[in-house]
């Protein structure tokens, strides 16, 4: 076929109406698992404070003489753990000049509404990175800004570790967990840890949270409770979400936003999200043609008793 001579084509017309979706497609992950699953409180100091305590072990010889007089002698009293941490600020900033605002746009009416929007999807994110993190808190001073423990730096109690590698060396928030050799992720690695969470806690835990790699290693493990229970559908299952093992049952659950080389045993009735100040947006003051605004949180993660929990650290990722 050929172009008739004089023909007119789109190559050379002028004012055609581009074609631009109105829909943003956006497929970063905004899932935060440890946020959405522990509790939340409110804190009312930068350093926010609770207290734990322990009942004492079983005694085998507790037995007494009839009428046995007490006397003077009585068992002495134990005190409550006292522990804290420090709140952390993070934030979010937006400026959009007056005239980006007014003009229309693909996909959204005002700039300054959209990207506060996806600026709380970041805040989210960036706290659920640092709530799962390996650090440790600071008080911090007016040149360093404060840092809360993290996850990492809490659970030393029930840990198993690579070569070189070791829990905190407290467990009150001041020390680092210290990364070892990287090994592979096996149920028997699992299974040390939950014994162990079994033997120094009355309460069972109920969320294994990984990386994208472990979680499908995790998938392998005899202990696949979703798998059993579902074979007679007539559907091939692949992925595993509910481990079952001696002492109960737990849910395995993605998080991208954690360290990947861990994994962590979690109750999630044991630790929260206490608030100072909670997600707020706050506007700063006009200087010129701009619209500008500061998303804000102060908060820190309360570590009811970390003997609730577990690690299996020191994981190969790929």
């Amino acid at each position: 076929m050929a172009i008739l001579t004089g023909e007119f084509l789109t190559f050379s017309a002028v004012g055609i109406r581009e074609d631009l979706s109105d829909i943003i497609y956006n497929i970063a992950p905004t899932q935060t698992p440890f946020i959405t699953s522990i509790g939340k409180t409110k804190a009312d100091q930068t350093y926010h404070e609770w207290q734990t305590d322990a009942l004492a072990a079983a005694d085998t010889a507790n037995r007494h003489l009839q009428g046995d007089d007490l006397g003077t002698t009585y068992e002495p009293a134990t005190a409550t753990t006292r522990i804290g941490n420090q709140t952390q600020i993070s934030r979010k900033t937006v400026a959009i000049s007056g005239t980006l605002d007014a003009v229309k746009k693909a996909g959204r009416g005002k700039e300054t509404a959209y990207q506060v929007a996806k600026k709380l999807k970041e805040l989210k994110r960036d706290m659920e990175a640092i709530l799962c993190n390996n650090q440790q808190r600071s008080a911090g001073s007016s040149t360093s800004a404060p840092q809360l423990a993290g996850l990492e730096s809490w659970v030393a109690t029930n840990n198993s570790s690579g070569v070189g590698g070791s829990a905190p060396a407290t467990t009150d928030g001041l020390a680092l967990r210290t990364d070892g050799t990287q090994r592979a992720f096996t149920e028997a690695l699992l299974k040390t840890v939950l014994g162990s969470v079994y033997d120094n806690s009355g309460e069972e835990p109920d969320m294994l949270m990984l990386g994208r790699f472990n979680k499908q290693v995790a998938s392998t493990f005899a202990g696949n409770a979703t798998r059993m229970n579902e074979a007679d559908t007539g559907k091939l299952f692949a992925s595993v979400d509910v481990y079952e093992y001696d002492f109960g049952t737990i849910k395995i659950v993605p998080n991208r936003f954690q360290r990947s080389r861990s994994a962590h045993v979690v109750n999630s009735d044991l630790w929260a999200t206490a608030f100072l100040r909670p997600v707020k947006i706050e506007d700063m003051a006009k200087t010129g043609d701009a619209t500008k605004k500061m998303l804000i949180a102060e908060y820190t993660l309360e570590s009811r008793n970390q003997a609730g929990s577990g690690i299996v650290a020191d994981l190969t990722t790929s």
